[in-house]
Formats: structure tokens, C-alpha cells, sequence
């Protein structure tokens, strides 16, 4: 008998349905994939089991224990949200509380749905949140959520999910914004746990590696129907339908122009970061540490060419991006087609239309109360003045048309806000407003990780054809080995702020040499 039988389950919005008809069952302690790009309907038919969609129209049958969820009332469903079926959602920093410390909020769980005192529950969160690899738990309990990484925050959105071990984990996108290595530990840690506790896991994620590692069976999901399903491996040997193999297919692919021995757009010497820290006691009156974020980080980057930068978070990344683009202090030296930064505002001004920045979230870099003209055309606006509203008009339709987005296309394109586009084309966005003040070099952070593998391979070809054209030099920082293949020439491994291995793409993918190199290849693979 299955844990969960889903039969033709539609999920309607003002009488359009978004899921059309959809079936699937769920056996106890199976793991199930569902999986499809953004908008196919995965989330949303995982939040309408529980009916957690606001204004849905929900139609046909989800049988839970010989129960069919769409049809218990309001108050015996919130009996089974948390005790028999719980959820982890995609951002945890967004899923949980600010306000509440984490321990308060797994406590409260123990409270609400098993009746504990809040003594008892305070001693279960700690022990529940020990059981999924957080060190220190007795402490950990005490913390905010902005005090703790990403990995731990999803470690705590785990253990209040599991606090009365479920029947049915809904798990959305658990490990989308987290990094090779930790992503690894939490999918091993998901796994542990679900065979410790029997529990059924329905996986909801467009990252095919994940599934090949962690589900049973995968339900593939296209504009709201389930195209094909089956076991992981025969799914995957032998898709069946043109959308699986679309999916399947949708890995970056390497095409880029050879190495080039020119003289460097970006160099940098001895890069250094520290941040002024207090002592505790009474030496905190009298002197000042320091954290250094960053040191001795030596490199280069011709037109033409790509260097990309991987590391977990906190491993100082972002802080070597920020010293490049003159937004951090540093010591040493960085050199920007022969200029530096420094403290003459003007100076400083007419440098930063060399070096622009894509950022990794469209959504939050990309202001919502701009227009697509006011957006594009805004680096026109500080650094060409001179021309009138004709010509920066003129000058953002070709921008906007150079990365694949024009009228035609999309009528009404420049009064358009970012909210009318998808996740793709967003970004599209962010590189038509980084492009339009004509850089020699891009920072791109992150710049596809929270895209589906189609609309990903799409980017990187964008910005492949981009430098092919224009010459135009990368600094890439991102997480994922596939898209440093694809797009590196070169490339530096950083752990604790220093550069612990740095060569050819191929020479440090396919050979590391330090042991650091060889765990996030391992943890791609």
C-alpha cells in the first residue's frame, strides 16, 4: 500500500491550472525526484498536498494514510503538518524566524505537536539538532538565524522538519544555494536520516546530479504534467520523452577561445584583506586584532580570457571580488588596464566603466521600482552624461538586443519591470546593464546558480558568445565545477583566504594536487 497516492491532482489560479492532472505514488521509505525547470509546477504541487497555496483551486484526490488530504478539514490537516508530513523549504534564511533564536523555534514544534513542557523541549531541540551534524548544539540553540552559515541554517530547518520523524518529508530545493561540499553533507546527512527514521523523502529540484545521487524513482514535470517517470537509472540511460532529454542534455559545454599571452586587463600582486577585530577583556582598551579574510592572492586575467574562482562560503571569494572592483579596502596592488584604485573620486569614477558586476540573484540586484530602459540605461546616466534621452534610448534597445531580448520578443520591453520576466531573463538583464557602458572585464558572481540547467547553458553560452566578440575578461566565482569547465581558462582553488592551487582548468580539475582541490571535485562528481 502506498504512503502517498496522488491521483489527478490540478491546481487552478482563477480557472487556469498551473498542474493538470498529475499522478504519483510515494511507497514508505522511498525517495522520489520530481523534477523540471521553474514554473513546471513541482512546488506547487508539493505545497497543495498540504494546502499551504493560497487562493488554489484544488481538485482530485492525495490519499495520505487512507486520507485524502485535499479533503480533511482545516483543523485535522494542521494535526498532520509537521507530525506525519513535513517540509523543508528552498531558503532557509527566508523560511525561518529573524526574531527567534533557533533553538526556540525547533523547541516549538516539540511543543505544539508532541505536548512537551518547554524544559523537555528546549533538551529535545539540542538533541535533535546535534543528531544533523551541527557542532556545538548546546550553543547553536542560542543563535539567529544571521549567525549562522548556510549550511547550518539548513542543518536547523532539517531538524525542526524531523523533530516528530515524519512519514513524508517534502524536501524543496534543499541544497540549491549552498555549496558543492556542503551540499554533499547535507544530501548524505538527508539520507542517514531518512534510513535511521524510515521515513519516505519526496525531492522537489532541476539539479539532475542530485537526483542521480539521492532518489529511488524521479516524476518528471513539464508545464504542470508529469511527462515520465521510473527508476532513476533507466530514466536516465534511456529517457523516454523529448523534455528528458532536453534536461539531460543541458550540461554547460565548453566553448571558448584559446589562451592568450597578452598583457593582463586585471592584475593583481599580493592582495591582501583584514578586518579589525576587538580583543576580548581589558586588552579590547588598549589594542586591536585583526581577521585577515584574504592574503597573498596573486593573479591575472588577459582580454579575451576567463578565470574562475571556487571555494565554500566564507572562503573569501566575494571578498577577493570586492577588492577588484574597489568596493573594499586592501593592501597590495590591483591593476586595471594599467590604472589603480585610489582616493580620487573622479579618477575612481571614470576607472569603474572598465569593470562591471553580474551578480548571482536578478530579483534582489535588479531594482523592482525601475523600468527595463531606467535599469539598462542607468551606468549611461553617470558615465555618459552627454548623450540625450534619443541616444541612450537607442543605446539600451542595443544592449538589450546584443543578449538576446528585443521588442519583437517581448512587446513593451523597455516600460516592462523586473518582476514581468523569468529568473533567465532577469539576468539577461543584469548583463545588458552591465554591457551598455562598454567593460573590459566582468565579475561575474554566481552568475547561474539559481537558474534551471536549461536556462543556465543558455547564460553561459550568452556570455561565451559575449567575449568571443568582444574580447571581454571574466573573473567567474562560483561553486560549480561544470560551469568552471565550461568557461575557465584558468583557475584559483581559495580556502581560508589564501589560494592553496591555482593553474589550467583542465590541469587542476583533472589532477589536484592540493587535498582541498581534490574534495570539491570529489563533492562535483
Amino acid at each position: 500500500m502506498s504512503l502517498l497516492d496522488v491521483q489527478d491532482l490540478t491546481v487552478s489560479f482563477d480557472g487556469k491550472p498551473v498542474v493538470n492532472c498529475i499522478s504519483f505514488q510515494i511507497q514508505p521509505g522511498e525517495k522520489l525526484a520530481l523534477v523540471g525547470e521553474s514554473g513546471s509546477g513541482k512546488t506547487i504541487s508539493a505545497l497543495s498536498l498540504l494546502r499551504l497555496v493560497a487562493d488554489a483551486q484544488t481538485t482530485g484526490k492525495a490519499l495520505f494514510g487512507g486520507q485524502d488530504l485535499l479533503a480533511l478539514s482545516e483543523h485535522t490537516l494542521r494535526g498532520i503538518r509537521g507530525k506525519d508530513i513535513a517540509m523543508i523549504f528552498q531558503e532557509p534564511m527566508t523560511a525561518l524566524n529573524p526574531l527567534f533564536t533557533i533553538g526556540r523555534q525547533i523547541a516549538e514544534v516539540f511543543e505544539l505537536k508532541q505536548g512537551l513542557t518547554q524544559a523537555q523541549s528546549a533538551l529535545a531541540a539540542i538533541e535533535i539538532l546535534a543528531s544533523t551534524g551541527v557542532t556545538e548544539p548546546a550553543r547553536r540553540v542560542g543563535s539567529y538565524p544571521h549567525q549562522l552559515s548556510g549550511g547550518q541554517r539548513q542543518r536547523a530547518m532539517i531538524a525542526m522538519a524531523l523533530a516528530c520523524r515524519p512519514k513524508l518529508l517534502l524536501a524543496d530545493e534543499p541544497t540549491t544555494a549552498l555549496d558543492v561540499t556542503v551540499r554533499g553533507q547535507i544530501l548524505a546527512l538527508l539520507s542517514d536520516l531518512q534510513r535511521q527514521y524510515g521515513m519516505a523523502v519526496l525531492l522537489i529540484t532541476h539539479d539532475l546530479h542530485l537526483v542521480r545521487q539521492f532518489a529511488d524513482r524521479v516524476a518528471v514535470m513539464e508545464r504542470g504534467r508529469i511527462v515520465e517517470t521510473g527508476a532513476v537509472a533507466g530514466v536516465f540511460q534511456n529517457p523516454q520523452h523529448a523534455y528528458t532529454r532536453k534536461l539531460i542534455a543541458s550540461k554547460p559545454v565548453r566553448d571558448v577561445v584559446p589562451e592568450s599571452s597578452a598583457a593582463p586587463m586585471l592584475q593583481a600582486k599580493a592582495l591582501r584583506v583584514a578586518y579589525p577585530t576587538a580583543l576580548p577583556g581589558m586588552r579590547g582598551w588598549f589594542q586591536k586584532s585583526e581577521f585577515v579574510a584574504l592574503q597573498d592572492a596573486s593573479f591575472a586575467i588577459p582580454p579575451g580570457q576567463t578565470l574562475g574562482v571556487v571555494g565554500e562560503s566564507g572562503s573569501g571569494k566575494s571578498t577577493l571580488a570586492l577588492a577588484v572592483l574597489g568596493l573594499q579596502a586592501y593592501g597590495g596592488a590591483v591593476h586595471l588596464g594599467g590604472q589603480t584604485w585610489g582616493r580620487d573620486a573622479a579618477k575612481n569614477k571614470a576607472l569603474r566603466s572598465t569593470i562591471q558586476v553580474v551578480f548571482q540573484d536578478p530579483f534582489s540586484s535588479l531594482s523592482p521600482r525601475l523600468t527595463v530602459e531606467e535599469i539598462v540605461g542607468e551606468g549611461l546616466r553617470v558615465h555618459a552624461p552627454q548623450h540625450n534621452a534619443a541616444e541612450r534610448q537607442r543605446q539600451v534597445l542595443q544592449a538589450l538586443a546584443d543578449v538576446g531580448m528585443d521588442e519583437g520578443k517581448f512587446p513593451g520591453l523597455l516600460q516592462r519591470y523586473p518582476h514581468a520576466f523569468s529568473g533567465g531573463q532577469r539576468q539577461r538583464l543584469a548583463i545588458a546593464r552591465a554591457l551598455i557602458v562598454q567593460p573590459q572585464l566582468l565579475v561575474l558572481d554566481e552568475p547561474t546558480s539559481a537558474l534551471d540547467v536549461t536556462i543556465q547553458q543558455q547564460v553561459l553560452q550568452l556570455l561565451q558568445r559575449l567575449q568571443r566578440e568582444r574580447g571581454l575578461a571574466y573573473l567567474l566565482i562560483t561553486h560549480d565545477m561544470d560551469v568552471i569547465r565550461a568557461m575557465a581558462h584558468q583557475v584559483l582553488v581559495v580556502q581560508n583566504g589564501e589560494i592553496v592551487e591555482s593553474g589550467p582548468v583542465a590541469q587542476v580539475l583533472d589532477a589536484p594536487q592540493h587535498p582541498y582541490t581534490r574534495t570539491l571535485v570529489a563533492a562535483s562528481t
